[in-house]
């Protein structure tokens, strides 16, 4: 029996062994290849990548025997970070003496969560394929009883040494920069190509835990969290001008200098700096000095958190750029559309040619006080109610409650008040309320984070008085 809980907003995503197994996988495989074959016949070509796990391969080799059986061709790239898989759908491929293109990709990847977790990013036609597609499948597959046969036969693809060759083509002005950069991988995939491509930039660099190693044992993949980077905290003390970090399949990425730990919102800040009338996406977690600097030159453009939704958006819209907080960065100047740390690091190295002064940029900014994402543990089924009751308490506010200037429902609720921001969302992935806070002033951030969750509790209250 397939457990329907593994098909996420995002990407399906479950725990190897009880859940994403040599049934579900093959599953998932035929019903994802049958849907790719309807569209494209006999051009059914799919190009299928995987991370560092150690489960990896052989889910690799159901997923294969699932689109074998629905008619696909499948492309095989083995270890690659997210963003080659991506890059994949743009190239052209030789295979059985014609030159093909794949229709769909799909990253075998659980990203920065543990070890025994794994999943799959898709693509089809260059597009995402995610929410009610995903869910769609899902039911699908949940009531087949079809048996797919064992047939992981596939063709190999070097992508990997196409995308070292585009980058090093595109930041050839970066080659022998004097900047000494630390680089933590964090046994993840990233130094699948980033080594490589430093080396022949002939960059000045050191890296940690750059051999990839699925065990994860020398610290978590999460550069959004300050505990997974304390070596490179500690490096940077030295005689190191910048640091890098990546997650788990290298589609985020974390920004150091000697000074500040640069989250992606104030990435994008720099890197409109250097754009025309600049269009910028960013998600509701982003704080609101980026929308009013971008604004001033351009237009900011604020909507739901995730990956998926922001390269929809990002394609809707024709923005140049959309960013996560996290470390997500999403280039549509000068490049494809998709989140690719390592595409990324060499965008910000671009700045630092040019002359930008990152610390400097920084400090100018105006000064506020914003917490981290705090999290609310819930229940599944009880996490969207409790947005939706939230947003009707907030039309009748109690008396003691901050001035309400807006409220911006694009993602679960943002509140905006007097000097500053309140937001609170469901994840769309784990049972739990993702809040977050900012004000440009501190007794005034502590108050608005006090007042929403007073508010959280009595919806909270109210819910369960109807339910029990």
């Amino acid at each position: 029996m397939v457990n329907k809980s593994i098909f996420r907003e995002y990407d399906i995503r479950g725990i190897v062994g009880p859940e994403l197994n040599k049934e579900s996988v093959k599953l998932i495989g035929y019903f994802l290849g049958k849907k790719v074959y309807e569209q494209f016949q006999e051009n059914a070509y799919v190009a299928i990548g995987y991370d560092a796990r150690t489960h990896s391969p052989e889910l690799f080799s159901y997923l294969t025997s699932g689109f074998n059986q629905a008619g696909c061709k499948v492309l095989g790239m083995g270890m690659v970070a997210t963003g080659v898989n991506y890059f994949a759908n743009y190239q052209n491929f030789k295979i059985e003496g014609k030159t093909v293109q794949p229709n769909a990709s799909v990253m075998i990847t659980g990203s920065h969560n543990p070890s025994n977790y794994n999943g799959f990013k898709i693509t089809l036609d260059k597009a995402p394929f995610f929410a009610n597609d995903i869910y769609s499948l899902g039911d699908e597959i949940v009531a087949s009883s079809i048996e797919i046969e064992d047939n992981d036969t596939h063709f190999e693809i070097n992508v990997k040494s196409v995308y070292i060759d585009y980058i090093v083509n595109e930041f050839a002005h970066l080659k022998a920069m004097p900047q000494k950069l630390i680089i933590d991988c964090g046994n993840g995939v990233a130094d699948t190509v980033l080594t490589t491509i430093l080396d022949r930039l002939e960059l000045n660099y050191d890296g940690l835990y750059c051999e990839p190693d699925g065990t994860f044992p020398n610290h978590h993949p999460d550069p959004s969290d300050p505990h997974n980077l304390v070596d490179i905290v500690e490096s940077l003390k030295g005689d190191y001008d910048y640091g890098f970090a990546y997650d788990g399949d290298a589609d985020r990425i974390a920004f150091l200098t000697k000074k500040h730990n640069v989250k992606g919102d104030i990435m994008a800040i720099l890197f409109a700096k250097t754009m025309d009338n600049p269009t910028i996406i960013g998600e509701v977690k982003c704080t609101q000095i980026m929308y009013d600097i971008i604004n001033a030159s351009g237009k900011a453009i604020m909507y739901k958190t995730g990956h998926s939704n922001l390269k929809v958006k990002l394609k809707e819209t024709n923005a140049d750029l959309a960013a996560e907080v996290s470390g997500h960065i999403f280039f549509n100047d000068r490049f494809f559309g998709f989140d690719d740390a390592i595409y990324a690091t060499f965008r910000l190295l671009e700045l630092v040619q040019q002359g930008m002064d990152i610390d400097a940029e920084i400090d100018a900014l105006p000064k506020t006080y914003s917490t981290e994402e705090i999290k609310v543990k819930t229940t599944e089924e009880e996490k969207f109610l409790l947005v939706n009751k939230l947003k009707e308490l907030l039309k009748n506010p109690p008396l003691d409650f901050p001035k309400i200037i807006d409220i911006i429902e694009v993602d679960g609720v943002r509140v905006i008040f007097e000097k500053g921001w309140g937001l609170v969302r469901a994840s769309n992935t784990t049972p739990i309320l993702v809040t977050r806070f900012e004000s440009t002033d501190e007794l005034l951030a502590k108050e608005y984070e006090d007042k929403l969750n007073a508010l959280i509790q009595t919806a909270k209250n109210e819910i369960s008085s109807i339910t029990n």
